[in-house]
């Protein structure tokens, strides 16, 4: 059998052997396409959702505060080798019972409530019940003051990012914010027993803050990345309240 003869049925082979195999690759692309493009709308209507819901919250707990935790949940997730899907819905949903606890004075916690919101949203979207319960764990247990403690990867991820964005340069401006939202003074570094005075009063004064929870803050860190971020915040954090006091008493 010449050459000319045999190339006409193994090209002809080839592309069937090709036809073939396109039918399997292709499904498989498109499938594999349409997931993750699907995952992509769904994390997209779930932020639009939170951020909606976070549009006439109080500048300390606003939707910025959600970003910066947000950002920092993506960094400290990836080194600590979490889940980032978890993570990243976690964080995006982590303070959408905000609302409820400042209308409430903090009689209501906005962690608790907050799980309690995100499982509506997320099964809305048909999520899965597993994850479900994960992104939850998260967040119900994210607070500093309650006595939920964080147990998964992401949920300290999340404790971490959320309790960064508190200490800092970021932690005192929004220090100073959330006593100006609650009418407090500026500074009463001098009131006897300062941690014993009311939350939401005039005493609530970003320096009670830092005295109550902020410099605590650097001690609570749950991972590794966390802890080292922690420590130059801190750092900073000490030395302006330092400073806050020599000026308020004219030493400087």
């Amino acid at each position: 059998m010449s050459l000319i003869n045999v190339m006409p049925f193994s090209i002809g082979l080839l592309y069937d052997v090709q036809k073939r195999i396109s039918y399997l690759i292709l499904p498989f692309s498109f499938y594999t396409t349409y997931y993750i493009q699907s995952n992509m709308d769904i994390t997209t209507q779930i932020l639009e959702e939170a951020k909606s819901t976070l549009s006439c919250a109080k500048g300390s707990h606003d939707w910025e505060h959600t970003e910066r935790v947000y950002q920092l949940c993506m960094h400290i997730g990836r080194k600590e080798r979490a889940d980032m899907e978890i993570v990243q819905l976690a964080a995006l949903l982590h303070d959408i019972g905000r609302r409820h606890e400042d209308e409430s004075k903090g009689k209501i916690c906005h962690a608790e409530k907050g799980a309690e919101l995100a499982s509506a949203i997320l099964k809305k979207y048909h999520i899965d019940d597993d994850k479900i319960k994960q992104i939850t764990h998260c967040i119900e247990c994210h607070r500093f003051r309650n006595n939920k403690i964080p147990q998964s990867k992401e949920a300290k991820v999340l404790f971490d990012a959320d309790k960064l964005d508190s200490i800092g340069a970021v932690g005192i401006g929004r220090a100073f914010l959330f006593a100006g939202e609650v009418g407090a003074k500026l500074h009463n570094h001098n009131i006897k027993d300062i941690e014993n005075t009311e939350p939401y009063s005039e005493d609530d004064t970003a320096y009670r803050e830092f005295m109550v929870k902020l410099r605590k803050i650097k001690d609570k860190m749950l991972t590794d990345e966390g802890k080292r971020i922690a420590e130059a915040r801190h750092r900073f954090m000490v030395e302006f309240f330092d400073r806050l006091n020599k000026e308020v008493d004219g030493e400087l």
